[in-house]
C-alpha cells in the first residue's frame, strides 16, 4: 500500500482514538459510579438483563450489520460522485429502520414480562424478573434511538469524518453516570435506566452539526426499490446471522449466570468491559478509521491494496493488544481495585471480577483480530463467510460453557468466549489469505515474534514488579507496572528492530497532535 493510504489510516485512527481514549476513560468513570452505587448487586444484575433483547435488536439491525453492510454501499455511490443518490441512500435505510425497529421495540415492550421469566433470566426470584422486565421496556425506546443514531455515524465515518463519532460514546457515558450518582440514591436501579435514554438522545444529537456540515439531506423515501437499499439488505442478511450467533452467547451468558449466586452476571459484565477498555482504544479506533479505507480500496479494485492496507492494520493491532492482554492478567487485581474498588463494590466483588478478567483477557488478540478481519470481508462485500465462522463459533461456545461453568463459575463462561473467538480469529485469517493474494506472511510472522519477546520480557519485568510492591497499594502496583511494563515493552521492540513500534510512534505523536489541534 502506498504512503498515501497508510496516512489516511493513522490520521483518521489518531482522530478515533483520540475520541475513543475519552470515551474510554469515561466508561471507565461509568462503571466506578455504578460500582460506587451498586457494586455486584441482584438489582444489578436485573439492569444488565434488561439489556439483552434491546441490545439483541440494535446489534442485528442497527449496530454492526447495517455498518458493514451500509458503508461499502454509501462508499461505492459517493465514489462514483452520485452524491444525491448517496443521501437517497441513507433518507431511505433511516426510514426503514424506525419502522422496523419501532415495530418490534413495542412488540417486545409488551412481551417483556414472558421474555423475562421464560427466556432471559429464568433463574431470577420473580421480584427481579418483574424488575428486569419493567427496565427492558425504558432500555427499548433507547434502541430506537441508537438506531439512527448508529446510521449516523455510518454516514460520517463513509465520508471520513471520524470525530464526532467518536465523542459521542462520551456523552452516552457522562448520562449514565449522572443517573447513578444523581438520580441512583433516589431512584435506585431506575435512574440507570434514565440515563440510558438520556443518553441515547445525546449519541445522536451531538453528531448533527457534523451531518449538517457535510450536507446531510433527509427524503421522505422507502426506496424498496433502489438498488443500494437492496444491496444494504443483501449485505446485511448474512452478517444479521453472524450477529445473532454473537448475541446468542451474551444471551447463553446471562441465563446461565442468572442460575449463580447474586452478582456473578455483574461480575462477568465488569470483567467483559474491562477488557473491552483496550480493545476499544486500539482495535476498534484502528479498525473503525480503516474500513472506508479497505471500502474504497476495493471499489477501485485495488486488491493489492487492501491487503498491504489490511496486514499493516493487524500487525498494528496484535503489536497494541498482545502486551495489553499480558498486563491484564498480571495486574487483574490491583487494577480492578484501583478502578472501582469503593463504595458498594467491596473486596469480595474486586474478588469474583478479577478472577473473571483473567479469562477475557486471553482472548483480547481474538477479539481485537475478528474486528478488522470481519472488516476486511465487509469491504469485499462478502459477508457470508463470517457468518459461517460466527455460527461455528458460537456452537463451541455453547458447549464449553455448559462444560466450564460449574468447575469455574461465571470464569468458565468467560474462557469459553475466549477460546470459540481464537479459533474463530484463525479460520477468518485462513480464509481471507486466498481472498487478498496472501498476508504478506513472512513479515506478519516475524511481527508476531517480535511483539511476543517484546511482551514475554514484560512479563517478567511485572512479575518481578508485582512481588517487589506488594501490599504496598493499588495505585503504585497497578499504575507503577502499566507505566514500567509498557516502557519496557516498547524499549525491547525498538532494540528487537520492530517496525511497528516506529509506526507506533509516529502514529502516538499524530495522534497527541490531533488532542489539541483537529480539523475534523
Amino acid at each position: 500500500m502506498n504512503s498515501d493510504g497508510k496516512r489516511q489510516i493513522a490520521r483518521a485512527a489518531s482522530i478515533v482514538m483520540a475520541g475513543f481514549v475519552l470515551s474510554r476513560l469515561l466508561g471507565l468513570g461509568r462503571e466506578a459510579a455504578i460500582g460506587y452505587q451498586f457494586g455486584t448487586s441482584r438489582e444489578l444484575d436485573a439492569y444488565l438483563a434488561a439489556f439483552r433483547i434491546p441490545d439483541l435488536l440494535f446489534q442485528l439491525i442497527a449496530g454492526g450489520a447495517l455498518a458493514s453492510a451500509f458503508i461499502p454501499t454509501f462508499t461505492a455511490q459517493l465514489t462514483r460522485d452520485d452524491e444525491e443518490g448517496a443521501w437517497r441512500l441513507a433518507s431511505a435505510v433511516a426510514n426503514l429502520l424506525l419502522i422496523l425497529l419501532g415495530t418490534l421495540a413495542l412488540v417486545g415492550a409488551i412481551a417483556a414480562e414472558p421474555l423475562v421469566r421464560y427466556i432471559i433470566a429464568p433463574g431470577f426470584d420473580p421480584a427481579t424478573q418483574h424488575l428486569t422486565a419493567y427496565l427492558m421496556r425504558w432500555m427499548l425506546l433507547a434502541t430506537v434511538i441508537f438506531a439512527i443514531s448508529g446510521l449516523c455515524m455510518g454516514v460520517l465515518n463513509a465520508r471520513q469524518h471520524f470525530l464526532f463519532p467518536a465523542l459521542s460514546p462520551s456523552v452516552y457515558n457522562l448520562s449514565i453516570m449522572a443517573g447513578a450518582l444523581l438520580l441512583g440514591p433516589r431512584m435506585g436501579v431506575f435512574g440507570l435506566a434514565w440515563g440510558v435514554v438520556i443518553g441515547a438522545s445525546g449519541h445522536l444529537l451531538i453528531q448533527v452539526p457534523a451531518l449538517i456540515r457535510e450536507g446531510a439531506r433527509y427524503r421522505p423515501v422507502l426506496g424498496l426499490r433502489d438498488a443500494g437499499v437492496r444491496e444494504v439488505g443483501r449485505l446485511m442478511g448474512p452478517r444479521v446471522l453472524g450477529l445473532a450467533a454473537v448475541q446468542v452467547n451474551f444471551l447463553v451468558n446471562t441465563i446461565l449466570a442468572s442460575g449463580l449466586p447474586a452478582g456473578r452476571l455483574s461480575a462477568l459484565n465488569y470483567a467483559w468491559l474491562l477488557m473491552l477498555l483496550p480493545q476499544g482504544i486500539f482495535a476498534m479506533a484502528v479498525s473503525t478509521a480503516a474500513f472506508p479505507t479497505f471500502s474504497r480500496l476495493a471499489a477501485e479494485g485495488q486488491l493489492g491494496k487492501v491487503r498491504d492496507a489490511f496486514t499493516t492494520t493487524l500487525r498494528t493491532i496484535l503489536f497494541l493488544t498482545i502486551p495489553s492482554a499480558v498486563g491484564l492478567v498480571l495486574l487483574r487485581k490491583p487494577l480492578v481495585v484501583l478502578l472501582l474498588q469503593r463504595g458498594a463494590f467491596d473486596a469480595s466483588s474486586t474478588q469474583i471480577v478479577a478472577w473473571t478478567l483473567q479469562f477475557y483477557a486471553i482472548g483480547l488478540f481474538a477479539h481485537a483480530s475478528v474486528e478488522i478481519t470481519s472488516r476486511a470481508f465487509y469491504a469485499l462485500h462478502d459477508t457470508k463467510t463470517p457468518v459461517i465462522i460466527s455460527l461455528m463459533a458460537m456452537a463451541i461456545n455453547l458447549g464449553l460453557s455448559l462444560w466450564l461453568i460449574h468447575p469455574l463459575a461465571q470464569g468458565g463462561l468467560a474462557l469459553s468466549n475466549s477460546t470459540a473467538t481464537i479459533l474463530e480469529m484463525t479460520l477468518l485469517l485462513i480464509l481471507l489469505r486466498p481472498r487478498l493474494g496472501g498476508l504478506m506472511g513472512r513479515q506478519l510472522v516475524r511481527s508476531v515474534l517480535h511483539t511476543l519477546f517484546s511482551a514475554l520480557v514484560m512479563a517478567l519485568a511485572l512479575v518481578w514488579w508485582m512481588r517487589s510492591f506488594a501490599g504496598r497499594g493499588a495505585i503504585l502496583q497497578a499504575g507503577g507496572g502499566l507505566l514500567v511494563g509498557s516502557a519496557i515493552f516498547l524499549v525491547v521492540s525498538y532494540l528487537a528492530g520492530s517496525r511497528e513500534v516506529r509506526y507506533f510512534q509516529r502514529f502516538a505523536f499524530d495522534f497527541l497532535r490531533r488532542l489539541s489541534y483537529n480539523d475534523g
